[in-house]
């Protein structure tokens, strides 16, 4: 018997499918009364499950090795908790006229989480980039949206994001750092099972995530939120985001050049700088949204799609790129990277 596998020519993720099959299950069935209440306390379960393992599976040492590309990894993080709120923060001149002040909100949300890992390596690895600095690049952006993500939520959504407060902060601190922390304490013991599980514990993870979207689906249902969204509203929202990525894939790739970073370092930091993590946003929004979830996670879950079809795009053509020539620098300060890939880029 041979094992199925997605067609390569489709231009659309499974598991995007599968979260809009989620959805779909969502407003059929809503989860209602005690149901509710069940699926929202396996939901809580859920998310402390997915940061535990993401603490678990983060090698200490391997981050801190990743550190003498500080330069790169700098240039990452700013792209992400710093260029992308900017962005989001300009699209509230769009409101009313092209979004709703609720999709608005998605929007600015999605501009806060933290960059991906997977998709983010996997781009870079086609096309022929820095792929250890991409490893590193996207697990310091995915630790410190733990703490960041959550404080400019504070800061710059404050009541729009379900009334932020210290109980607020509290929810953050139990469902999400807490468990990572206890992930990283215990890999010492754990993280062993969790490499070898790798496979295994990912479906947990997808899983776990597709519980969160059930939920936070079924109970802006029953709330009746979905009625603030129209076809109109729908594809302004899409025009959006195209021209934020754009702007992004732009930025990372020519800002990087400016810096002086070589071809290779930038395509890592084009492709994690302007990624944006859907399995990091989702518990995040449902912890931070409350009942308002289904409609903040909205914006995410199409950009997601849309950087993935686009980043697809963009390796394939980076790998038929020429190779480039490396060639030793005269001294030290010959080079103005600070991943060593030999020369600059012109």
């Amino acid at each position: 018997m041979k094992r199925l596998r997605w067609p390569s020519w489709l231009p659309i993720d499974p598991y995007i499918l599968l979260l809009l099959g989620t959805v779909g299950l969502a407003a059929l069935l809503p989860a209602r009364g005690t149901g509710a209440d069940v699926a929202s306390g396996a939901s809580t379960a859920a998310i402390a499950l997915l940061f535990f393992l993401y603490g678990a599976r983060l090698s200490t040492r391997e981050a801190l090795d990743g550190l003498k590309h500080w330069r790169l990894h700098v240039t990452v993080l700013a792209c992400t908790f710093a260029v992308f709120p900017l962005l989001g923060l300009a699209a509230r001149g769009l409101v009313p006229v092209v979004l709703t002040h609720s999709l608005w909100t998605g929007l600015l949300f999605l501009t806060l989480v933290p960059s991906t890992i997977q998709s983010s390596i996997a781009f870079t690895s086609i096309a022929r980039g820095n792929v250890p600095a991409a490893i590193c690049a996207g697990s310091f952006s995915s630790l410190a949206g733990i703490v960041v993500t959550p404080l400019l939520a504070a800061v710059l959504l404050g009541g729009s994001s379900g009334g932020f407060d210290l109980d607020s902060m509290l929810r953050i601190v139990l469902q999400l750092l807490v468990p990572f922390l206890a992930g990283q304490l215990l890999r010492r013991w754990i993280g062993g099972f969790v490499t070898r599980h790798k496979k295994a514990l990912g479906l947990v993870d997808r899983g776990s995530i597709l519980l969160v979207v059930y939920t936070a689906f079924s109970e802006g249902m029953v709330r009746g939120v979905w009625h603030q969204v129209d076809p109109v509203r729908l594809a302004g929202l899409l025009a959006v985001e195209a021209v934020l990525l754009a702007v992004m894939l732009a930025l990372t790739w020519y800002g990087s050049k400016a810096l002086g970073f070589g071809r290779a370092d930038r395509i890592a930091i084009q492709f994690a700088g302007s990624k944006k993590s859907l399995a990091a946003g989702l518990p995040m929004a449902s912890v931070l949204f409350g009942p308002q979830a289904s409609l903040a996670v909205l914006p995410l879950m199409l950009f997601h799609q849309m950087q993935l079809m686009v980043g697809a795009v963009i390796a394939k053509r980076r790998a038929r790129d020429p190779r480039e020539t490396l060639t030793p620098p005269a001294s030290a300060a010959g080079s103005r990277t600070a991943v060593g890939t030999g020369t600059r880029s012109r």
